[in-house]
């Protein structure tokens, strides 16, 4: 059995192993290891400082693993109504159910919650995943987001400097108005760090409910004209010049490949537009108190 290795030269460590296999992102195999469900060379895995060189046999709740295949990345178009989770213990349908057959085991890359749509990239590797996860990649969340309120434009840029709602700290918010009719609005909405439920939070903020919210771009994939339920898979140049991955995505049968358009072509750094002055400067444009984010 391989054990703890200290100078790096035994492998990769049975987590990350077990995320690029798809079985589980690092934390779900680090808690598979903690409950013993973890062998390697037919030894139980104690610790996940174990590391696995080439040729051992990794097995999980008694099913072997097999050596992770190359990094595969897909674009696909969530519709309402489904959980992103393997599994959902009140029962409700799951994005990874709805998946067309003959894909592989998939994550996904960041969450879309119940009632929202668009964009959500999936992956075979779960070390990608986490990686492209980080807010320290830079890579904007765009998003469509349609609300009913009474719009305050000033309060939008105002989210520019970041916000605090029920003493959670969100970090600096894009936001614009697109269209309004009535009490409805469509707004323009990109941020970096995309919290748990943070637009739906931080509108309710400003007073407007969210009607609809779909993810439109995330980095430089974008949802395009992607019909609702369908998968796409990113091709192997774009592959490489976004990601650092080499390998080239095998296609699966009624599995299209996708390339980006060539303005997409590379990630960017988005500075947050400067706000907009209050006429009062103790007060925010929406009648309250600044919020101080230290």
């Amino acid at each position: 059995m391989s054990g703890e290795d200290p100078g790096g030269g035994r492998g990769e460590r049975i987590a990350k192993f077990l995320a690029r296999a798809g079985i589980a992102s690092r934390r779900d195999a680090e808690a598979l290891i903690g409950e013993g469900a973890v062998t390697l060379n037919g030894a139980v895995v104690e610790t996940p400082a174990t590391f696995v060189s080439p040729g051992d046999a990794v097995a999980v709740n008694g099913r072997p693993v097999g050596a992770p295949e190359p990094t595969r990345l897909f674009r696909y178009h969530k519709p309402d109504g489904l959980v992103t989770t393997h599994k959902d213990p009140q029962g409700r349908p799951t994005v990874f159910e709805k998946l067309p057959a003959g894909l592989p085991r998939l994550v996904s890359i960041g969450r879309l919650d119940l009632t929202s749509e668009g964009l959500l990239l999936l992956t075979n590797d779960g070390a990608l995943a986490r990686r492209l996860e980080l807010p320290s990649n830079g890579w904007l969340r765009r998003y469509r987001v349609r609300v009913h309120g009474r719009v305050n434009e000033s309060a939008l840029a105002w989210l520019a400097r970041g916000v605090t709602v029920e003493g959670v700290k969100y970090g600096p918010i894009q936001a614009g108005l697109d269209s309004r009719q009535g009490t409805n609005a469509w707004l323009t909405v990109s941020l970096q760090e995309g919290k748990n439920r943070e637009i739906r939070r931080v509108m309710q903020h400003l007073e407007l409910h969210v009607t609809r919210l779909i993810r439109v771009a995330y980095g430089p994939f974008q949802l395009g004209t992607l019909p609702t339920g369908a998968v796409e898979e990113v091709n192997a140049r774009t592959m490489r010049e976004q990601l650092g991955v080499g390998a080239a995505p095998r296609i699966q049968r009624g599995v299209e490949r996708t390339e980006l358009p060539p303005d997409d072509a590379a990630p960017r750094r988005a500075r947050p537009p400067r706000a907009r002055r209050a006429g009062d400067p103790h007060r925010t444009p929406w009648g309250g108190k600044p919020h101080t984010e230290g």
